[in-house]
């Protein structure tokens, strides 16, 4: 019963273990690839603004599976990010989709354009 009652407030437990096993996978990475998956990490918790959970930590789990795979195949890191960190980091993000929390604000500030128009149109 506890644990449902924790779930409704912080979400599902097996995501935040789902998370916890790919962010400690990232940070096992061996250097320079733990170093550049841990930025893209933290730069996707900042720009992606995700608030579905599934797809926040599948996000992170093909993140540890592709730092991953490229440490193990000795892959360059230019070769999987290009010239445009930013560029890519984003592009991996807007990838998966999933609703975001700016998704809400746009929604209030349509509806709030909306009302304005309607209560225009009446005076």
């Amino acid at each position: 019963m506890a644990a449902k009652w924790i779930e409704l407030i912080t979400g599902p437990l097996e995501q935040k273990k789902q998370y916890r096993d790919a962010k400690k996978r990232i940070d096992a990475l061996p250097e320079p690839y733990r170093t550049v998956a841990n930025a893209q990490h933290r730069y996707t918790m900042y720009y992606g603004g995700i608030t579905d959970g599934d797809t926040l930590v599948q996000i992170f789990l093909d993140l540890a599976d592709l730092w991953e795979r490229a440490a193990v195949d000795g892959t360059p890191i230019a070769d999987i990010v290009g010239d445009d960190p930013v560029e890519y980091a984003e592009s991996y993000a807007e990838a998966y989709g999933g609703t975001q929390w700016v998704d809400k604000e746009r929604a209030r500030l349509i509806e709030a354009v909306d009302d304005a128009k309607k209560k225009e149109n009446r005076s």
